[in-house]
């Protein structure tokens, strides 16, 4: 072989390994990116790379406008302000109806007690992280990388729930338990959920008609929800609840109209979407507000 070509085979060698190398680098998990947690409340969490990005202003609405859920609100308020204040408290399942006002509550709730114990003498600030569904079986990294944060936190997803041959459930029980370690003291999750079990029926049936110990499959499902110390249930609202918000609404926003004509057509509005909900209450207050050329601020 000549000199020639023993260069030209190195050079070929040389050229493949920067490439092997160049994937093995990118295929390593990135670092941290550096957190100001002085920056905002509310956080949403990225995990690759790893990220929590600062959420300027929060889609929120004042707690007291929530109506018809006034045993979940107490429930729920009472459990975050004793976590605030560094009293013991418990994971939260709020599940039930759609459109009532879950996930409204928990970010309401949220800015309340921060309101509520902002000013109190060794406060630790509350924060609010959002998680994605998808990005669940990277909870147990996330509530170690708080463990230590001079802050107290509430992870929360919204819409939870498994289908299928998802795993990821197991990452959930291993970061609500907390492992060897146990749950970081400044840490709780919230979850919303549309089912109470968060799994549906058809699967659970499944797991007891495949597995060779039925009740034991089912069990194995089942536990998640049990590891929520706080289950808040919401159910649909009645038409005196719903129009308590709609009521509720138009007097925080000043909007201008007869007290008879807004009943009416609240109520066409709930009959034409076949349902009374919060969140029909307030797809009906918009509509209103941009009816009588009002903005709802």
């Amino acid at each position: 072989m000549t000199t020639k070509e023993n260069t030209s085979e190195v050079a070929l060698l040389t050229s493949k390994l920067d490439e092997i190398v160049s994937l093995l680098a990118g295929s390593l998990p990135k670092p941290p990116v550096p957190v100001n947690f002085d920056e905002a409340d509310a956080f949403v969490f990225h995990p690759s790379p790893f990220e929590l990005a600062p959420v300027a202003k929060v889609n929120r609405v004042d707690i007291s406008l929530l109506k018809g859920v006034d045993h979940s609100k107490k429930m729920l308020m009472e459990n975050t302000s004793r976590f605030a204040k560094g009293f013991p408290a418990n994971n939260v399942l709020l599940w039930g109806a759609r459109g009532m006002g879950k996930s409204s509550l928990v970010k309401s709730a949220h800015a309340a007690i921060n309101i509520e114990h902002g000013t109190s003498e060794g406060y630790r600030k509350l924060i609010l992280i959002e998680i994605h569904r998808e990005d669940i079986e990277a909870l147990p990294a996330l509530m170690n990388e708080l463990r230590s944060a001079p802050y107290n936190f509430i992870i929360f997803c919204d819409d939870l729930s498994f289908d299928g041959d998802d795993t990821s459930y197991k990452s959930l029980k291993a970061a609500l338990d907390g492992g060897i370690e146990g749950r970081p003291s400044n840490v709780l999750f919230y979850a919303t959920s549309n089912r109470r079990h968060l799994l549906p029926r058809d699967m659970m049936e499944n797991e007891r008609s495949t597995a060779i110990h039925a009740s034991e499959a089912v069990e194995e499902k089942v536990s998640l929800s049990d590891r929520f110390g706080l289950w808040i249930g919401f159910h649909k609202c009645n038409q005196d609840e719903y129009l308590d918000m709609i009521y509720g609404y138009t007097e925080h926003f000043n909007l201008k109209i007869d007290q008879e004509q807004l009943r009416a057509e609240a109520l066409e509005w709930s009959t034409t979407r076949g349902a009374r909900s919060g969140r029909v209450a307030w797809q009906f207050i918009q509509d209103l507000a941009g009816r009588l050329g009002q903005t709802l601020s």
